[in-house]
Formats: structure tokens, sequence, C-alpha cells
């Protein structure tokens, strides 16, 4: 299949964006075969507004969340056979003037899920926003290996590989986080391109850099822990059982030798750390085995 006969979908999470999503509409429209908005139970007129723009609105209830919206607009994008998705903000500070630029490497079949950088692109972000991406990021580095500048955009390309291979299980920000670590698990290919983010739209994302920040380091943990439990709860587990091990013959021998007394403080740090060392041993094992046997029964 050419490039040029590829089906494109640019897909908008909104949720109070009667201000700005008749022009992101719009633009985006110029830049691919069909935008689909999620109307995230906003309370004002977005979904009314993008619909009348020309864009297929899905609509929910209540305001679920991000990775709420990304499944119902991806579910949405598959059903309209998008080979491409391209992914934008709904307040105007992604540019549709970049759509081309993030999907080329998918179209072009360079990449499943390429990242619009606000960091190798220019932007006017504030300092403390800077900061917090930038930690945010450098967790997500650390726990996945990819070497990226931006973990937190949500200015992306998706290739239809990427759609079927990325099942988002996180309904807040954490779906960013989640997305990322999921594509390295199945070996998808990540790359980064630069674009423009502003900060002068009239709505900007209101979202605290402390609250995404510690949305990040949750959604790490909770799927670092999902991917690889022998890691996460063994090692520090058989630390701790090894620890319990040293105290406990220190203390063993204290009490066989020449002192016989036996040290309540080490005592008490041998049982606690035999017993918390247990514990998480046999979590990472117990977990290792059902989501290995959950892996196995969905490859069949």
């Amino acid at each position: 299949m050419s490039v040029s006969s590829k089906k494109t979908v640019a897909c908008i999470p909104a949720y109070n964006e009667e201000s700005s999503i008749a022009k992101v509409v719009m633009l985006a429209s110029k830049f691919v075969d069909a935008v689909v908005v999620c109307d995230d139970g906003s309370s004002d007129l977005t979904g009314e507004i993008a619909s009348r723009m020309g864009a297929i609105v899905v609509m929910h209830d209540r305001n679920l969340g991000y990775g709420a919206a990304l499944r119902s607009l991806f579910s949405k994008a598959e059903e309209l056979g998008a080979d491409a998705v391209v992914t934008l903000d709904g307040d105007g500070q992604h540019l549709p003037s970049d759509i081309s630029a993030i999907m080329t490497p998918v179209l072009s079949g360079e990449a499943d899920l390429v990242i619009g950088s606000r960091f190798l692109g220019s932007s006017d972000a504030p300092n403390y926003r800077v900061v917090g991406v930038r930690a945010a990021t450098a967790l997500v580095r650390g726990a996945t290996g990819l070497d990226v500048s931006d973990a937190q955009s949500g200015f992306r390309a998706y290739s239809q590989k990427a759609l079927r291979s990325i099942e988002i299980t996180d309904d807040g920000m954490g779906a960013s986080v989640e997305i990322l670590q999921k594509a390295v698990q199945v070996g998808l290919k990540v790359v980064e391109v630069p674009v423009n983010i502003r900060y002068d739209v009239e709505n900007p994302s209101t979202h605290n850099p402390l609250f995404q920040f510690a949305t990040v380091i949750a959604s790490t943990i909770k799927h670092t822990s999902i991917s690889h439990p022998l890691i996460f709860y063994g090692l520090p587990g058989g630390i701790l059982i090894l620890v319990g091990l040293v105290t406990g013959f220190v203390d063993l021998s204290a009490y066989t030798g020449r002192h016989g007394y036996v040290s309540v403080g080490y005592t008490m740090l041998t049982l606690g750390a035999l017993t918390l060392g247990l514990v998480l041993a046999m979590t990472g094992i117990t977990l290792f085995t059902v989501i290995n046997v959950v892996r196995e029964s969905r490859s069949r």
C-alpha cells in the first residue's frame, strides 16, 4: 500500500474545550482523512461544536480521564480502518501544521510510534513545567530504556500495528507512560520528531505538574511491577532474606558464644527482614507465574 493510499485519522481527546475545538478540528482536517473527537464528559458545547465542524464525535457521559478517552478514540479509529493515527490536544497547544511531520515516519514504515517532542522543537513552556516534564521523562527512560526527551507529550502518531498491540488500561494521565512501556514490551519502534508547542492559548492545559509527576511515578511502578515481577518484588525480597540470614547468624553467634544472650534488636530485624523478604519473593514468583499463564493463553 502506497503512502498516499493509507487512511489517516486525527484523534482529539477533549474536555470543556468549546473555545478552541472548532479551530483545532478545522486545521487538523487539512492533514488527515478524518477527525475523531472524544468529548470526555464536557459540561459545555465541545461535542456539538466538533460535530458541526465535521468531526466524528464519541461521547462519554461523564469525565473518565485521558486514558479512557484514548481508548474510545483508538477503538473508533480502528472501526474507520485507520492505517495511521495522530493524537493531539483540543486546547490548541499542539499545532496541526506539525501533523505531517509526526505521521511521516509511521506512513513510511520507519516507526510504529512517533512522539512529538517540545524539547527538540520550540516552545515557551514555563520553567516549572519544563522541570516536571524532564523529571518524568528521566523516570520513564530509566524504566523503559527508551531514549526519549519528552515522555509526557500527547502529540503522537501510531501505526495500525501499534493500535492493535497496545491495550490501554490506565484511565488517567498515566496512560502516556503505560503506552511507552507496552510499546517496548511488544517490540514497537519508537522515534521522536521536533514539534512546536504553544502555551499562549486561551485555555492551556491546567494539569498540575506535581500531580502529573506523581501520576507518572504511580503508573511506572504499577506497570513495571506487572512487566517484571521477579525483579520488582523478587530482587528486594531476596536482599531482605539475605539481610535476615546475616543478622540471624550474628544474633545466634552472640547467643551461643561467650556472651550467652539474645539481642532483641537483632532478633526483631531478623524476623522482620525474613518475613517481608519471603512475602515479596513469593509475590514475585506468583505474579510471574500468573502473568505468563495469561500471556500463553492469549497467544493460543
